[in-house]
């Protein structure tokens, strides 16, 4: 079992048990990325700002809940940390209700909970009033940020807690379009439907189901690879010096400047020029370089301001 994502005690009455929280699902879904058809690179998400339609960053985001349209509410870190439940490490148990009236629509994600060594009697025996009289636990619990309704189950020797969804995150199926009733159903054919399920009936084996279209997909992904049949994205080509602009140039052209007082710089440099010719034969050196070094040092001065 992994380490416990969770660590805090079940409470009921004044017993105290303290247990830890372990994930009791696991996921083997296959992950895709969406790649770019003609080079196979991956394809990466942006912010992108709707009225500007240019890339917004991380620290220029706030959050916004939208109460009419195009009118929102911002709620700051701070606002949600002093909104949020107190993080108590306690599963509070506050009623015991019959496990049957609850209906599996409920249930969302399921959790073991496993006990502290010093606290193995205690959790045997809400294990054990669990299963004689048939109750569950119906607790709060606060995990990370967000307090939660879950059931605390005995299921065999195990106490699991097991999420529950809140009644208002049940859509109301009344404004579905079913029919009612036998809607012209005959009795007749619900007796051969019946006689169907009959013949169909089983003993509830879990391993029995299998996810086949996982297993299928992967045996294709392993034969095109075994068969060489591979796709792989280019090696990012590196960029020209020519592509990173005349800034870095001309950086580089300024510390020159700096270093050499702004005497030997070329006249283009100020412009940011990356040209190398000698200077025209119609105006000599020493008067280029002479006129060259104050537009030199006022670049400079300007780079420094800005």
């Amino acid at each position: 079992m992994a380490r416990a994502i969770w660590k805090g005690s079940i409470s009921f009455g004044l017993v105290n048990i303290p247990v830890g929280l372990y994930s009791a699902e696991t996921r083997d879904d296959i992950s895709f990325k969406l790649l770019d058809k003609k080079t196979m690179s991956p394809i990466h998400y942006k912010r992108v700002s709707e009225e500007s339609g240019k890339e917004v960053p991380w620290d220029e985001t706030v959050r916004g809940y939208e109460f009419e349209s195009g009118k929102y509410v911002v709620l700051s870190d701070e606002d949600l940390k002093g909104a949020a439940p107190e993080a108590t490490q306690t599963i509070d148990i506050v009623d015991f209700v019959d496990i049957d009236e609850i209906s599996p629509l409920y249930f969302d994600k399921p959790y073991y909970l496993g006990p502290d060594k010093k606290g193995a009697k205690a959790y045997a025996l809400l294990r054990e009033t669990l299963r004689r009289t048939g109750k569950v636990g119906i607790a709060k619990v606060v995990i990370r940020t967000r307090q939660y309704l879950a059931a605390v189950v005995a299921r065999g020797e195990v106490l699991t807690l097991e999420l529950l969804r809140y009644d208002h995150e049940l859509r109301d199926p009344s404004e579905l379009d079913v029919p009612g009733g036998k809607a012209g159903v005959t009795d007749r054919e619900i007796d051969m439907a019946e006689r169907l399920v009959e013949g169909m009936v089983a003993a509830w084996d879990p391993e029995k189901y299998k996810d086949t279209y996982r297993q299928d997909l992967m045996k294709m992904i392993e034969k095109r690879v075994e068969a060489g049949q591979l796709e792989s994205s280019p090696e990012p080509a590196p960029k020209p010096k020519a592509d990173r602009g005349n800034v870095v140039d001309l950086m580089a052209l300024l510390k020159q400047s700096v270093e050499h007082g702004g005497k030997t710089t070329p006249k283009k440099a100020a412009t940011g020029s990356t040209s190398k010719k000698a200077p025209s034969k119609k105006a000599p050196a020493k008067k280029t370089a002479h006129k060259a070094a104050k537009p030199a040092k006022k670049t400079a001065a300007k780079r420094k301001s800005a």
